[in-house]
């Protein structure tokens, strides 16, 4: 029986509101209470009222802190003299680390080959040993109860622990006490630790507040694992997702028990709609986010109407995220909205035909970026060539004027697909 199927009391006795209460107490002050902000922008643009807890902010960049510490704190003298081990894609990682150093326990971090360079290197600034090993989170996690058993070390579970899942949830009672009224959270689920301090102290509080978690649709584990306890269908798991920070293939036994208890609901988001989410929290509201980040986000973007008029807090529970993919993410938002576009012209192979057709794209204010031609490698009449231009445009009104305007001039014009 793995780990994580094990029962609740071979493992840890269940958490309670009380338990995220007094966790609130033992970390405050060595964890930021994070600001709460009405995104403005993003509420006009989706009709629903949204407040931001900005835990992207967080000295480490991501909520995982608040459970580490409260995890850490509570270890006895001798657990901390053997030193500590965690699984992590990174934000478990760094939160582990960055406190470990701080009250001067040995920490050891196993984290997937697959992991952001900047995740890996933050964690070993942090002072650290890190083990880079598996594809998955779960490959990483056998590796790290390995080392566990053979140095003698304290393994520190990044969801599936009450101390854990205790300090995630100060999260919930900072936006309780700092915001508006809510009828619902949206939340971020992996291994669902976030999910269940969350959920526990908000139903006990306020039990009318709809609690909604959120997944990637390639890393549905705890959908699968409540659909499974119902009969209900499975969802294939696995593959190369944006959002890494929440890619576990095995929920929590712990966490289950709470999801099925306290959450209200869960959906999932395809990986489309994440790039699109977490786009429009970097351009619209200024803020950057890691792909768990955007999740909440994705999941209003993904049913509108079903939020339309509603006051949602969610959770952007990370911004660790590599600067080449957040490149990437942002130019193909571009090339989606039109914004940015790479046609293919087919033209005769004689002079002034280049010019002619910047001519047309400039006269339509559109900004050339890069030209190539393409003569040898087409199929096109010998005395023809294809000619790719990518423009700079003000949206796809403009870019369609633009090929309008190109095939008027008896060009045949494709956009490349994105």
């Amino acid at each position: 029986m793995s780990e994580t199927m094990k029962p609740a009391s071979a493992q840890t006795r269940l958490p309670t509101a009380r338990d995220v209460a007094a966790a609130a107490v033992r970390i405050e002050g060595q964890v930021m209470r994070t600001p709460l902000v009405r995104a403005e922008k993003l509420s006009a643009l989706t009709g629903a009222d949204i407040w931001l807890k900005l835990e992207c902010l967080q000295y480490t960049g991501a909520f995982k802190e608040r459970g580490a510490l409260n995890k850490l704190t509570q270890l006895t003298d001798a657990e901390r003299a053997r030193g500590v081990i965690a699984a992590s894609a990174g934000n478990h990682a760094q939160g582990v680390a960055f406190h470990a150093r701080a009250l001067g326990i040995a920490a050891a971090i196993v984290m997937p080959v697959t992991t952001p360079d900047v995740k890996i290197r933050q964690t070993r600034e942090l002072g650290a040993e890190v083990i880079r090993t598996g594809h998955t989170f779960d490959e990483a996690r056998d590796h790290a109860h390995e080392l566990e058993r053979s140095r003698g070390l304290v393994f520190v579970h990044p969801f599936d622990d009450g101390d854990i899942i205790a300090g995630q949830g100060t999260v919930a009672l900072e936006m309780l006490d700092d915001g508006p009224r809510y009828d619902a959270m949206i939340v971020p689920i992996g291994g669902g630790g976030l999910i269940s301090g969350m959920a526990l102290t908000v139903k006990d509080r306020h039990p009318e507040i709809e609690i909604i978690g959120v997944q990637t649709a390639l890393f549905p584990s705890m959908a699968n694992a409540l659909a499974k306890a119902n009969g209900g269908a499975q969802h294939a798991t696995g593959g190369d997702t944006l959002a890494e920070g929440i890619a576990v293939k095995e929920a929590g036994a712990i966490t289950r028990q709470i999801v099925r208890e306290h959450v209200d609901d869960i959906v999932l988001v395809d990986e489309r709609t994440l790039e699109r989410a977490l786009s429009m929290l970097m351009n619209e509201q200024k803020i950057l986010v890691e792909g768990a980040g955007a999740a909440g986000l994705a999941a209003i973007l993904s049913d509108k109407a079903r939020f339309k008029g509603k006051t949602v807090g969610l959770v952007l529970c990370g911004g660790n995220i590599d600067a080449r993919l957040l490149s990437m993410i942002l130019m193909r938002d571009l090339a989606r909205s039109g914004r940015l576009a790479r046609l293919r012209v087919q033209l005769l192979d004689m002079p002034g035909q280049l010019v002619r057709v910047a001519s047309i794209i400039a006269e339509l204010e559109g900004n050339v970026i890069d030209v190539g031609h393409h003569r040898t490698y087409s199929d096109l009449p010998a005395k023809m060539t294809c000619m790719d231009v990518t423009i700079d445009t003000q949206g796809q009104n403009h870019l369609q004027r633009i090929i309008e305007s190109l095939q008027a001039a008896g060009y045949e014009v494709e956009i490349a697909a994105y």
